[in-house]
């Protein structure tokens, strides 16, 4: 554990200016306030925020962070108040530990409601103030650092996890490659230790083998620099067992078909210097095609700047090289916390140097984050669009009058359209890439210029979240289908009610709906509208509400299930793909679908609408070449709770007296209401019966013939699907 004066040393060795008195006064009260308290490791609790701070000044992080980094625990985990840190310690520091404490309070868990609300938080904090999230990072590595002595296992794990999942990409998006990697490589240990292991058994085999040839080759390298009279230094690196491991499962190869193990890092003192000691590798060594990337003409966006290439080397061995200057190296390593520096008799952020640097602001990649999370969506989609955030890599290309936009490897022209503004993406109608008309399925590559071509109002398929991989594309797309749904439930909840109050021997005319609002908590009709058509507002209780004094008979008869129908009311009860305004729906009588069942739509080519199928019907095959005619649809919450529907079964049942007579009486008994019956194929011994019956849904008819083919008479029972 770093000393009061150790801890002071540090600081005062990169900041001569930083505020001594303020230093010791917060950690004093970091000591004083978590007094007796204990670490799982038996250690002192206040020994956990000084290693923290510790770590921060390594990266030379100015007085406030540092005093943050003492405080970070003391609003959590003691009698400490916001209130009390500001009077001690000034405003900026009071805000910047509740920040971290929000953070601490919301650690993310595997349960994916609470961890996309906690994401959401996260998220929307850091956002404010990168060293709200360099101190959490720093906290998070510290206590990953001592995460063996939790004695729990699934408490290891889950922990390793989110480290892996958040904290760790989180690390790389602001460029502090160091914690980044230490990270991932701490939660490797205790996530999947046997491979772990494994690895680094072969990368010591690899050592014995190769380590003289890598001493060799930075020799051969440096030599050839400096006979064209480019200062450099030269050294090899191994990569980490994580980044192999990540590898090996990516590229599905075996350890022994990696090239680049090992890797050689130049470094150069100009930017010019960097082109110049490319140009000297080159011509010493063949380059392998399709492996130079310029990551300073076009940094990434954690602002990572560098040259890659690959060559082979001497002895045939495939070489990958890293070009870069001292202070490129420096914000590989470091990122965002690179920018700390003494300036103007004061230390701090230097946005001037970072804009020298790369260029990018430190956190536009979490802002872009921030826009995800106000497109909503469930928890599932959250999490999900915040990773592809995180996670991918990048590719560069350019609008028509040269703007460069950098998007995710993989990304396609809607992720193009949407990252240049959420109006263009929506409008969307097609694409000229480098001045050519192209599918939306086409994949962007570095250089291409990208010209979208709108239409006149936004029209967004469902299928549009297939052509994209951003994050914010698809929960831009996802809102916009929301907004769509909502108008369709809407639709759906306004005609439910009217049909109920119609049953009831009511009208909605004239009638305030004021108390079924306040019953259900919302704050409009259109919302009322919305909560029936999605089931969250059963229209009896929407009955009751309004009409106190309704009568039994005539609750049940705006209680009681409707029976679902060809033409317009079908839109009670079928929601999706191609239902479009004035698009009339049908149910096949070859399959006749009930609620529960998967259905699909046909539009069928005569043009007289939608014909819903169910998905194994035998019809649907005449239509497997005709992809443009499918649709997808679902149940609406009224068909699956509110409505009856019409289905046929075929049974093969015993020639006896008064075995028809048992067959419907099994039917009446197990709620089923028989419609139609028709006997054929009449023999000595046996006869089938086609019986139209109503029921609720799918598993109410599973019921019904799971009860007919019980009966000893009854042979045979089969759904009728095509």
């Amino acid at each position: 554990m770093l000393r009061q004066f150790e801890l002071i040393e540090k600081v005062r060795s990169y900041d001569p200016t930083a505020d001594e008195a303020l230093l010791n006064r917060a950690y004093v009260y970091a000591m004083r306030q978590h007094g007796s308290q204990k670490r799982a490791s038996g250690d002192p609790y206040f020994a956990h925020p000084i290693e923290v701070a510790g770590i921060l000044t390594d990266y030379r992080l100015d007085t406030e962070t540092i005093v943050t980094a003492l405080l970070h625990d003391v609003i959590e985990d003691t009698d400490a108040t916001r209130e009390k840190v500001e009077e001690l310690f000034g405003a900026e520091i009071a805000e910047l530990v509740e920040g971290v404490t929000k953070l601490s309070k919301l650690e993310l868990s595997s349960e994916h409601l609470r961890q996309a609300e906690n994401l959401r938080k996260f998220i929307l904090a850091i956002s404010k103030d990168v060293r709200v999230l360099l101190v959490k990072l720093a906290d998070r590595l510290h206590n990953m650092r001592t995460l063996h002595f939790i004695k729990t296992p699934a408490k290891r794990e889950r922990i390793a996890r989110e480290t892996l999942d958040i904290y760790a990409p989180l690390a790389r998006s602001i460029g502090v490659h160091r914690i980044c990697a230490e990270l991932e490589e701490l939660a490797f240990a205790h996530l999947n230790p046997v491979a772990r292991d494994a690895i680094i058994r072969r990368l010591e085999v690899l050592r014995q083998q190769q380590g003289g040839a890598v001493a060799l080759v930075s020799q051969e390298i440096t030599t050839r620099l400096q006979e064209a009279g480019v200062p450099s230094r030269v050294f090899g690196r191994e990569k980490h067992p994580f980044s192999i491991w990540r590898k090996l499962q990516r590229k599905s190869i075996g350890f022994s078909q990696l090239s680049d193990i090992y890797a050689f890092r130049v470094i150069v003192d100009t930017e010019d210097d960097c082109y110049r000691a490319l140009g000297v590798i080159h011509r010493a060594w063949p380059s392998v095609p399709e492996r130079f990337k310029d990551f300073i003409s076009t940094p990434k966006r954690n602002n990572y700047r560098s040259l890659h290439t690959t060559v082979v080397g001497p002895k045939g061995m495939r070489i990958e090289m890293q070009i870069r200057t001292e202070s490129m190296d420096q914000v590989a390593e470091e990122g965002v916390a690179a920018h700390w520096r003494y300036k103007n008799e004061s230390y701090g952020f230097d946005a001037e140097h970072q804009a020298a640097a790369g260029g990018r602001d430190p956190l536009v990649n979490l802002r872009h984050l921030v826009q995800v999370l106000e497109h909503g969506g469930d928890a599932e989609e959250l999490v999900e669009h915040a990773k592809l955030e995180m996670y991918l890599d990048q590719v560069f290309v350019f609008t028509p009058k040269g703007r460069l936009v950098s998007l995710p490897r993989g990304a396609m022209p809607l992720d193009f359209a949407y990252a240049v503004h959420t109006d263009i993406g929506d409008t969307t109608i097609g694409v000229k890439i480098n001045g050519e008309l192209k599918p939306l399925r086409t994949t962007l590559q570095n250089g291409d210029v990208v010209e979208v071509i709108r239409g006149g109002k936004p029209v967004v398929p469902p299928d549009w979240r297939s052509l994209t991989v951003t994050g914010r594309a698809r929960s831009a797309i996802r809102r916009h289908i929301r907004q769509t749904e909502r108008e369709e439930f809407v639709r759906l909840g306004r005609a439910t009610i009217d049909q109920a109050f119609e049953s009831a021997g009511k009208s909605r005319k004239d009638v305030s709906l004021r108390p079924a609002l306040d019953r259900f908590a919302v704050a409009s009709e259109e919302d009322l509208f919305e909560a029936i058509g999605r089931g969250r507002a059963p229209p009896a209780q929407v009955l009751e509400a309004v009409f106190p004094g309704l009568k039994a008979a005539e609750r049940e008869a705006a209680a009681a299930r409707r029976h679902i129908q060809d033409g317009a009311g079908a839109r009670l009860y079928v929601r999706g793909g191609g239902l479009t305004p004035g698009v009339s729906i049908h149910f096949g009588e070859c399959c006749s679908p009930v609620p529960g069942d998967r259905i699909v739509g046909i539009l069928e080519s005569d043009g007289r609408g939608l014909t819903v199928h169910t998905i194994d019907c035998e019809r649907l095959a005449e239509f497997e070449e005709r992809e443009e005619l499918w649709r997808d649809l679902q149940w609406t919450p009224e068909a699956e709770r509110n409505a009856v529907a019409r289905a046929r079964v075929t049974a093969t049942i015993r020639n006896a007296p008064g075995v028809l007579g048992q067959v419907c009486s099994i039917i009446g008994e197990a709620g089923g209401n028989i419609m139609n019956l028709r006997m054929h194929h009449r023999q000595q011994d046996f006869f089938e019966v086609d019986i139209d019956v109503d029921v609720q849904d799918a598993k109410h008819l599973t019921h019904i013939a799971a009860a007919l083919r019980a009966n000893p008479s009854v042979e045979t029972v089969e759904r009728m699907k095509g």
